[in-house]
């Protein structure tokens, strides 16, 4: 990754003093899922985080970090948001929202700082694989700092 250009996640972690690593994988233009991502990485998935978004019916966002083979349960992270039910964003609205394209959408550098919140099997964890904010591109950071800079709290989020 040498001379490559850094994203905006990579500056905004620098910048914070956040201890982090680029890791490139074939992101199949968006298509590929998480734990394909992990098995690529060669990791397990428990350790490589998707960033799913999610509105009310008020079309209020809130987003939740989950690992690559747990699966969101939305009465939980309904919960955690404190609202009465949430959907999935649908895919058209996410680059509006976000700024970010599906495939590469990260917690971090978000168009506009939305709710978020991680799982809280990060917790446990020396460093986490998030995605660095484009298609092909994630990056480990221990979940603690990478928390505090979002800022997110670790609430329980899978089934």
């Amino acid at each position: 990754m040498k001379g490559a250009r850094k994203t905006n996640v990579e500056r905004i972690l620098e910048a914070a003093g956040v201890p982090h690593a680029p890791h490139a994988f074939d992101g199949r233009g968006g298509q590929a899922e998480a734990g394909e991502i992990a098995a690529q990485l060669g990791l397990p998935p428990h350790v490589v985080f998707k960033t799913l978004v999610t509105e009310t019916e008020r079309h209020e966002p809130y987003v939740f970090v989950i690992p690559a083979d747990g699966r969101l349960d939305l009465k939980k992270a309904a919960k955690a948001a404190g609202v009465k039910a949430l959907a999935m964003l649908p895919l058209a609205k996410l680059f509006p929202l976000t700024g970010y394209r599906h495939g590469g959408c990260s917690p971090l550098g978000m168009k506009r700082r939305l709710p978020t919140f991680i799982d809280a099997s990060a917790e446990a964890l020396p460093e986490i694989y998030v995605s660095a904010g484009q298609i092909g591109l994630n990056v480990s950071v221990p979940p603690h700092p990478l928390a505090a800079l979002i800022p997110a709290p670790f609430v329980p989020l899978t089934q």
